[in-house]
């Protein structure tokens, strides 16, 4: 079963069982994935709906950030159980040692020795930790390795 079925299967269960928060958040999740299709008019596979998916994860934590200095909890706590209900559909990912080794084997392959070469690090380790890890995270780990 596709990654989109099992979101719509979810929805539906959500719908049925009257859960609100969960149906809320998945139909946002849905209507995102349809404004891409009308866009870009296209279907969409795993990996761009997964790609979809980290988009709004990292709007979410955004808005946390926004929400949480101008002293809004109520809206925090709102957005922090669209994100849970989101990771669930992504893959699972990478510990901060299962980051640092593989950005340490990426370093070695592209040959990187100092800041300077960040770029081509962090061209290659996009590519090959794409929806393991986020890019903050990757850049960071990176750059702590570098330095």
């Amino acid at each position: 079963m596709s990654l989109r079925n099992t979101i719509n299967q979810d929805l539906k269960e959500a719908m049925k069982s009257k859960n609100v928060k969960k149906r809320d958040a998945l139909r946002l999740l849905t209507s995102a994935f349809k404004q891409v299709e009308v866009d870009e008019r296209k279907e969409l596979s795993d990996d761009d709906i997964i790609k979809i998916i980290q988009k709004q994860v990292k709007s979410r934590n955004d808005s946390i950030d926004q929400y949480t200095k101008a002293g809004r909890d109520d809206l925090v706590a709102k957005e922090q159980e669209e994100i849970s209900e989101y990771e669930i559909y992504l893959p699972k990912q990478l510990s901060d040692n299962e980051l640092e080794d593989a950005l340490k084997n990426i370093i070695s392959n592209v040959g990187a020795e100092s800041m300077k070469d960040i770029g081509k690090v962090m061209g290659s380790a996009s590519k090959e930790l794409a929806g393991l890890a986020d890019g903050k995270r990757i850049n960071e780990c990176a750059k702590k390795l570098l330095a």
